[in-house]
């Protein structure tokens, strides 16, 4: 074993700070230093990645002198994502230990994770997948038709994408089968809370630039009326829950977002605050790993989940994101270098068991 570590990340972007790093890079590092262990981050840009000959050198490089690596690179920093994961996919196969796995992040950080869970105790069954275009005409007006639904595009972030549909009559779910591409439809987006009163066919028409393209999907889920208490999400390192956000959207009028753009309050808090939860979501972790592809836990990742009410009026938790490709650990800054630590303790004792 070498005890060396190394940690990719994209040079650019706005999740850098002044020395060039993402601000929860840098004490990852140090934390592994004060342990004895060598540390070093490597950058990557398109142009590397694109250049046979500079890429095969830090592949090269990485193999020689590391036990592992971690992925610190924001998706959307690199245009050329699907060659870095192709250096991540060699690196892996070369004997490296990956944190995580390049099919790790694409199997647990792309939305039809939740339909893989469809038919767990975490993701309600229907929950649909939609990765071509008839598909999502055909079955979206059948779904819309019972109650309202949750759109979440594959690409995007801070809430782009995703669209809370509902009928502009609540008295006409649940009398057709399907709906008629002139129903009049509000629909939310949780970017900026901002509705739009349009037509189902014309809406499912404007949907279409999230389907095409690569990695274009929908996913179709239900809407959960009790978003509005908050969204729950679990920052977790490896198997171990570290702490608790709730999210709560903005009051007042079709406001179901939870991210800190659209007005949303975060409240951190510890994890034996949320025991049922935490206890509960740790008891899936195994179901979880062998449905998403069966690949080691992520390093850094975290869970999302919405209230809901079972049929016997208790409080039940319905999974709606797992994030895994590059999860900061910043907010709050006084967790940082306490996190960072436990980060470093997490890498040694994951490499220290892989190889011994």
């Amino acid at each position: 074993m070498k005890k060396y570590v190394v940690f990719f990340e994209a040079k650019g972007g706005s999740d850098k700070g002044p020395d060039g790093h993402r601000k929860d890079t840098m004490p990852m590092v140090n934390a592994l230093k004060t342990k004895g262990w060598g540390a070093e981050v490597v950058f990557f840009t398109d142009e590397i990645l694109k250049d046979e000959a500079k890429k095969n050198e830090i592949f090269e490089h990485v193999k020689n002198v590391a036990d592992a690596y971690v992925s610190r690179v924001n998706p959307g920093n690199l245009k050329e994502e699907k060659l870095y994961f192709d250096v991540l996919r060699k690196l892996c196969d070369s004997g490296l230990i990956g944190m995580p796995h390049p099919d790790a992040m694409i199997g647990y950080g792309a939305k039809d994770a939740l339909t893989k869970l469809a038919c767990t105790p975490l993701v309600p069954d229907d929950t649909y997948a939609y990765y071509d275009i008839k598909t999502f005409k055909k079955t979206f007006p059948k779904s819309l038709a019972k109650g309202e639904r949750v759109l979440k595009q594959n690409r995007g972030s801070t809430g782009e994408g995703i669209w809370r549909v509902r009928l502009e009559k609540s008295s006409e779910y649940n009398k057709v089968e399907s709906l008629d591409l002139d129903t009049n439809i509000i629909c939310t987006e949780a970017k900026d809370n901002h509705s739009e009163t349009r037509q189902l066919g014309e809406f499912m028409d404007f949907c279409e630039q999230y389907i095409v393209g690569d990695n274009g999907m929908l996913v179709d889920m239900t809407f959960l009326p009790r978003i509005k208490e908050g969204e729950i999400r679990i920052l977790m390192l490896y198997k171990t829950p570290v702490y608790v956000v709730h999210k709560k959207p903005a009051e007042g009028g079709d406001a179901f977002s939870a991210t800190l753009f659209s007005g949303a309050k975060y409240r951190y808090d510890e994890p034996k605050d949320w025991k049922n939860l935490i206890d509960w979501f740790l008891g899936q972790l195994p179901d979880i790993r062998t449905r998403l592809g069966n690949y080691d836990l992520p390093l850094i990742w975290t869970a999302d989940f919405i209230l809901d009410t079972d049929e016997n009026g208790k409080d039940k938790y319905v999974l709606g994101e797992i994030n895994c490709s590059c999860v900061g650990f910043t907010s709050p800054e006084e967790f940082m270098a306490k996190i960072a630590v436990m980060v470093g303790d997490n890498i040694v004792d994951i490499v220290s068991e892989k190889k011994a």
